[in-house]
């Protein structure tokens, strides 16, 4: 089976994207991560550039990788400089890595414009660093920079650059999409040009300007890359890199080629969600493979098929990504929508019980009224507990009051929440104080409870989405609350839908609290929920 090394760039490419900023322990963690998931290489940063990435190559040497060799990146020497005198390469010497990334100018256009010198001493700039490096690390690649670009407009002086650094003792040379406007036709034409000119190893480092990164990486694969690079989730300037999260699965799954094992396949979503959380952003629900949403069904039709036979509408088992199917509810569900998350939430029932009927009844006419249990599957397992029969009662509603105070203009409003709970015949009565009346409802309740229920200490509010139903009315509108909760098990979403946002809220935590004490201990719930 062929191989094709897989090169990562998150850490240095990935973290030039808008808003995203790692620090060094982060950095150090994805780079572990990565080595999990089988990555050959990864590209630490660009030592001679700024404090941070010195201070990773600092730590980073006296950790030990199992699969990854670490990459230090950087340009060929300055123009008119030597390369005993040029502090970039001496920065990258300084890193200790096995091996060194450097790029150069392969179109003419950014020599004579960007760089400010000749063709010739580009090329000189390119030999004779990649000469140097060689001396010193065993192994080092050539990033031939804007080189689709370079060769539209000058295939002669692209084809020399490359020659440079072929001739110079390069183990790799990478050719790259800069600019991300290449056509995956062009990307396999013109890679296999240079496939049947140079004899050493070649990558593919392409941009997604077009939305095209995937493509191109994999249009180069076909025309004899041995190397892709790019990052996790597609992180990268301007529209982003390509995204090794799918160029892995695509070439392992679809093109059959070796690049990690399956075990390690198995980690992509993992790796994918941990990415996403020390960058700090929300994990992409519809990103292919591996998102939230890539094999949820909706329509009655495709689950009804998919419990038949999985392919009618999958491309591939999900949980060879780590992923796993999710059948989602709403006024398209038909009866093995109901069916289906009843044997999921552990529920039992007959196939021709009039409450599977009756369940589907309420949820279209509960979503006819805006409620929607997509993100709210704690509230529907609820529904259907109660539907059949199977809902626990742990605790009796009397009666809340919220007041919100603002003395002076100057001063924050003060909020109070009162909430009146019968527990097993006890009635208890409390008071809270929060941030908002939200706030204040959540801590009132379960100061209410937890004496009773302990479990319910560790259980937070993690996420809380407000949507007007009726936009032509106003304030007048009703209001749809989503509310994520959860605890150190799991993650689960709640629903309620009043004109009164604050009655709307409260459905929805009263909700959460009753999700989780109904929950069984082996009944944990649906992390994604």
């Amino acid at each position: 089976m062929r191989q094709i090394k897989i090169y990562d760039t998150t850490l240095r490419d990935g973290s030039q994207a808008e808003d995203i900023s790692f620090t060094v322990e982060d950095k150090i963690r994805i780079a572990h991560k990565l080595d999990e998931l089988g990555v050959h290489y990864v590209e630490g940063g660009w030592p001679g550039s700024n404090p941070k990435d010195i201070e990773f190559f600092n730590k980073v040497r006296h950790s030990r990788f199992q699969h990854t060799r670490i990459v230090a990146f950087g340009a060929t020497r300055h123009p008119e400089k030597t390369v005993e005198t040029d502090e970039n390469l001496q920065q990258l010497l300084r890193a200790e890595t096995e091996a060194i990334t450097i790029f150069g100018k392969s179109w003419d256009m950014h020599v004579r414009e960007a760089l400010s010198t000749s063709l010739d001493e580009n090329l000189r700039m390119t030999s004779e660093s990649i000469s140097f490096l060689k001396k010193h690390v065993p192994e080092v690649l050539f990033d031939a920079e804007h080189f689709f670009d370079g060769y539209k407009q000058n295939p002669e002086y692209a084809l020399q650059v490359v020659d440079a650094a072929a001739e110079a003792g390069a183990d790799w040379i990478v050719l790259c999409d800069t600019n991300g406007g290449s056509l995956p036709s062009e990307i396999e034409s013109i890679f296999s040009t240079v496939r049947g000119r140079v004899k050493i190893p070649l990558g593919i480092h392409t941009h997604n300007d077009s939305e095209l990164a995937v493509a191109n990486a994999l249009a180069a694969v076909t025309a004899g890359a041995g190397q892709v690079q790019g990052t996790i989730n597609g992180f990268g300037e301007r529209c982003g890199n390509a995204n090794l999260i799918s160029i892995i699965a695509n070439l392992k799954l679809k093109m059959q080629l070796g690049c990690v094992t399956e075990g390690q396949l198995k980690l992509l979503k993992d790796v994918s969600a941990f990415v996403d959380e020390l960058a700090n952003k929300a994990h992409w629900n519809h990103q292919p493979y591996v998102g939230k949403s890539s094999f949820a069904h909706k329509g009655g039709v495709h689950v009804s098929a998919i419990q038949k036979n999985r392919e009618t509408y999958e491309h591939i088992d999900p949980e060879i990504v780590g992923n796993h199917r999710r059948i989602l509810i709403s006024d398209l569900s038909g009866k093995s929508n109901i069916l289906f998350k009843a044997r999921e939430y552990g529920l039992n029932i007959d196939d021709n019980d009039p409450k599977v009927r009756k369940t589907l009844e309420t949820l279209k006419t509960s979503e006819s009224l805006g409620y929607q249990y997509e993100g709210a599957e704690g509230s529907f397992e609820l529904l259907m507990r109660e539907a059949m029969g199977q809902k626990e009662i742990f605790f009796d509603f009397l009666g809340w009051r919220v007041i919100v105070e603002k003395r002076r203009g100057d001063e924050q409003p003060i909020t109070e929440a009162t909430v009146k709970i019968r527990v097993n015949g006890v009635q208890e009565v409390t008071a809270a104080e929060g941030t908002g009346p939200v706030n204040a409802l959540d801590r009132a309740i379960k100061q209410a409870l937890v004496k009773h229920y302990p479990e319910l200490e560790k259980v937070n509010l993690f996420d809380y989405k407000v949507r007007i139903l009726d936009e032509n009315k106003g304030t007048r509108a009703r209001i749809r609350v989503l509310i994520e909760s959860g605890d150190h098990h799991a993650k689960w979403g709640t629903v309620g839908v009043s004109e009164n946002i604050i009655e709307a809220s409260w459905q929805a935590l009263i909700d959460s609290i009753e999700y989780k004490l109904n929950a069984r201990p082996d009944d944990a719930p649906d992390p994604e929920g």
